[in-house]
């Protein structure tokens, strides 16, 4: 992967990504996760390219809008379980360095200076939801859901979920989402404003490019303003808890509880 030496953009075959597919059309940048054996579970690499796209996207002044999607039938179940219980389950040290790739990811993400648009399109899990989270806006087709699995895989959801689940669909539903682990279908998941639309599957291209139309027109500089304003509850709820978060599972990794729900999901998926 190509690190800059100076804050200026690239031609995306020049970055060198493995697990993302990054294309620039402007006045749209595309970052497409793609695991799609895994179901874009995230891996340390995929959250580096991530990171690394959206800085890109970020210098690029002919890029207006970024989507975020995935390729295959999920748009991200979060974090790899099977790349965790290898390289991280009860190592707290080797977690800490993992999740700190995370929150890299995030902060990139969140801080593009550019609208971001969630392409949904298939079912998003965990961490991905939270990725979703983390885009300014989102368009989901109809037929996938949402789900948190964390309180039963031995994962708080707190690289995103419990911070700000509560300023979009408020404290009751967040505490449903968190704790119930049910799925939350696409039309639900629009009517509490977790999205912003679920449109069916041969409309989701369509969607996508009328939203990227529309923000493309408006100011750069006025809308990144406007966005950082935007962005105050959420920096203020990530900012003030995701650190701490990321001490207290690295610690939690090392014990019994979570390395057991590893081990039982690890084992039941294996083919």
């Amino acid at each position: 992967m190509t690190q800059p030496s100076y804050p200026s953009p690239l031609d995306p075959a020049e970055l060198g990504f493995e697990k993302i597919v990054y294309e620039k059309v402007p006045p749209r940048a595309t970052i497409t996760m793609n695991r799609p054996e895994v179901l874009n579970a995230f891996d340390f690499q995929l959250l580096r390219e991530l990171a690394r796209a959206c800085e890109d996207a970020s210098y690029d002044d002919e890029i207006r809008v970024v989507v975020l999607t995935g390729a295959g039938r999920a748009f991200c179940v979060g974090a790899d379980l099977r790349n965790w219980a290898n390289e991280y389950l009860g190592k707290p040290n080797e977690y800490w360095k993992w999740f700190g790739a995370f929150k890299d990811a995030h902060d990139r993400l969140r801080e593009i200076g550019k609208p971001t648009l969630a392409r949904i399109n298939g079912i998003c899990v965990g961490g991905g939801n939270e990725l979703q989270m983390a885009c300014d806006l989102a368009v989901m087709v109809d037929e996938a859901f949402i789900r948190h699995v964390g309180p039963e895989h031995g994962s708080v959801p707190a690289g995103g979920a419990t911070q700000w689940l509560t300023i979009f669909v408020g404290d009751r539903r967040a505490r449903e989402i968190v704790l119930m682990c049910e799925e939350l279908p696409a039309r639900k998941a629009e009517e509490w404003g977790l999205v912003n639309w679920a449109v069916p599957a041969a409309e989701l291209d369509a969607k996508v490019d009328a939203v990227v139309e529309n923000l493309a027109r408006k100011l750069p500089q006025t809308t990144r303003y406007a966005k950082q304003h935007l962005n105050f509850w959420k920096d203020f709820a990530w900012h003030e808890t995701i650190n701490h978060a990321r001490d207290w599972l690295a610690l939690s990794m090392a014990t019994e509880e979570p390395q057991a729900a590893v081990r039982r999901f690890v084992e039941k998926e294996r083919p």
